[in-house]
């Protein structure tokens, strides 16, 4: 005869206690797991609710209380940094400070033994004693030169305009916002004042910024290990990794933008002296400093020299375009190519859109940084995202070559 299907019902067994038959009158006590019969093979099938009815609810709604407030702590964060966008600003020059002291004190510490404070110390001594020994040689005559390009420039842009039609926004010049108080005193007071003010503002920006540098460059890894701990512990190592990639990339961008801006400066400067025109260690040192703006600096630096050619003739503006031509040419074909391992290859089109973007939100400190927050913007999407998140490879700057 064939054998008869097991028809006992399963039995129940609770966590933690024995396997016990049903109560009497149908009633259950407690979470059970249900033992299943299957041709003699038991197997036992877990409760939907272990832990008790109401704990998963607890549960669920404290991890998306935890969320919301990590959230609500990530917007709060960037609206600090939107208020507090100046102070950051000078934070990144400083760090500029601390990469060029750096780039100095590394080799004295490396090949001399020299402790990494008195290093810093040395580099600071390199880099600050020649520019002090400059302000104190040239430093009258660049004010003076300086004070005349000012003076010039409104009447060159008086000349654009009125052979041309050409409107340029130069301070004293037609067009510009008329004066509430049209008396002399009134017009040299408001003059003073605002002179005043911007280079109040700059003397103390420019001091934050070396002293800040000198702070990062003596000892930079609490300051480096402290941004990395901001990630999660797992991130942190790969956090800190992409930091030091972004140190060396600024390092080559540096090296690289402060040889192009002397040379451009220096050429600039004795082609205005041959050429003739007024104020060429001016017009020298503004072209240089211009360079720092990438694509869009050459053209700002050169309209300060073109529109004082205006003032001096034909012939004078025609040898003026050409020096600007020839410079960028040299700075294009021979700067480039020779300082080309040195620099940090980013891609025209992305540092023309920073340089617009940082100017809209950030303003002309956005515009003078532009380049190299886009240089450290490049490295961290690169080692963080590209690399770690999406595991492709792809070079980074400042990343040693495997």
């Amino acid at each position: 005869m064939a054998a008869r299907p097991n028809l006992m019902p399963a039995r129940i067994v609770v966590p933690g206690r024995q396997a016990s038959t049903p109560q009497r009158g149908g009633e259950r006590k407690g979470p059970r797991n249900v033992v299943a019969r299957n041709n003699g093979q038991e197997g036992v099938m877990p409760d939907a609710n272990p832990g008790g009815a109401g704990e998963p609810g607890w549960r669920g709604e404290l991890a998306f209380l935890r969320r919301v407030l990590i959230v609500a702590g990530v917007v709060l964060l960037l609206l600090f940094a939107w208020a507090v966008k100046d102070a950051l600003l000078l934070l990144f020059a400083a760090v500029l400070v601390a990469v060029g002291l750096r780039a100095l004190a590394d080799p004295l510490r490396e090949r001399l033994g020299v402790p990494s404070g008195r290093a810093v110390a040395v580099a600071c001594l390199i880099v600050f004693v020649p520019l002090g020994l400059v302000l104190v040689l040239v430093g009258s005559e660049i004010r003076a030169q300086g004070a005349l390009l000012l003076d010039q420039l409104p009447e060159a842009a008086d000349t654009l305009q009125s052979r041309f039609g050409i409107r340029i926004p130069v301070p004293g010049a037609p067009g510009a916002q008329p004066a509430p108080d049209t008396s002399a005193v009134g017009e040299v007071a408001r003059h003073a004042a605002s002179y005043a003010l911007v280079a109040v503002d700059a003397l103390g920006a420019l001091v934050i910024v070396v002293v800040g540098g000198i702070y990062l460059a003596a000892d930079p890894a609490p300051y480096r290990r402290g941004v990395a701990k901001l990630m999660p512990r797992s991130r942190q190592p790969e956090a800190e990794e992409a930091l030091e990639a972004s140190g060396r990339a600024l390092r080559l961008w540096l090296k690289a933008q402060l040889m192009t801006m002397a040379v451009v400066g220096l050429l600039t400067g004795l082609g205005a002296w041959a050429i003739g025109l007024p104020a060429p260690l001016a017009l020298g040192l503004f072209a240089g400093l211009a360079d720092l703006v990438p694509l869009v600096g050459p053209f700002i630096g050169a309209l300060p020299g073109v529109l004082l050619a205006f003032n001096e003739g034909w012939e004078t503006l025609l040898w003026t375009l050409a020096l600007y031509v020839v410079v960028q040419q040299i700075e294009g074909n021979v700067l480039t190519p020779l300082l080309g391992k040195r620099m940090v290859s980013i891609p025209p089109a992305l540092l023309l859109f920073s340089v617009v973007a940082a100017g809209a939100v950030l303003g002309l400190g956005g515009v003078l940084l532009a380049a190299p927050l886009t240089v450290v913007a490049v490295v961290l999407v690169g080692k963080l995202y590209v690399q770690e998140t999406l595991g492709r490879s792809v070079a980074v700057p400042g990343e040693p070559e495997r």
